[in-house]
């Protein structure tokens, strides 16, 4: 007989992690977060999509202009992070957000980029639907290339943050444990495109 967590809701143990304390060096300096998207700061898109994905927890990292993005995005209910050392890459902010974490009763955390405003609430879903336990390690495929949302069970939050350097991530970390990475494939319902340069700010509305 197959036993079902009935009831059980995901997305009371799953936080959403968005990193969004990059200061768009390649932009002319303009932070990612305050990009403008259908009319409102960029931020609070990607928060919306965590949470039309299931998330209920939503912690937000913030660095470049954090002061500005606090008081120009509508963020309520998020658990703002500053993260002090966002200069020095994006393994800072992931640092931070687990961090951030801790005590929370979060059993993992989705993690999810404030640049990639071509992912959306479908792909969410799906990455946050392979959550089954704290040990859990899932990551969206496009074309059957690992890329974002990547899902962290919290027995892998101290591995993470202590590779976690630069602007690699937990790249080291996934490579690593590739065996145990359960790949989510979304890349039929999104696009894992990134905000870096002018041009690419074609994509947003």
């Amino acid at each position: 007989m197959t036993t079902h967590h009935r009831g059980r809701d995901p997305g009371a143990e799953v936080a959403g992690l968005l990193l969004a304390a990059g200061g768009g060096r390649r932009l002319g300096g303009r932070p990612k977060a305050l990009l403008t998207h259908r009319g409102r700061p960029l931020v609070e898109h990607a928060v919306a999509v965590l949470r039309a994905g299931g998330c209920t927890r939503v912690h937000v990292v913030l660095g470049a202009r954090a002061d500005e993005v606090r008081s120009r995005a509508s963020l309520p209910g998020c658990a703002l992070v500053d993260n002090p050392e966002w200069e020095q890459g994006m393994g800072t902010s992931l640092r931070a957000g687990l961090r951030s974490l801790a005590g929370t009763g979060a059993r993992a955390a989705l993690v999810s980029l404030v640049d990639q405003p071509g992912i959306g609430a479908e792909a969410v879903a799906r990455v946050l639907g392979a959550y089954d336990s704290p040990d859990a390690l899932a990551s969206a495929a496009y074309d059957g290339v690992r890329g974002h949302p990547v899902l962290f069970g919290s027995a892998h939050w101290a591995g993470i943050a202590a590779t976690a350097t630069g602007d690699r991530g937990a790249r080291a970390y996934l490579r690593e444990h590739a065996e145990r990475l359960t790949l989510v494939e979304c890349g039929d319902v999104a696009q894992a495109y990134d905000v870096d340069t002018e041009a690419d700010l074609a994509h947003l509305e």
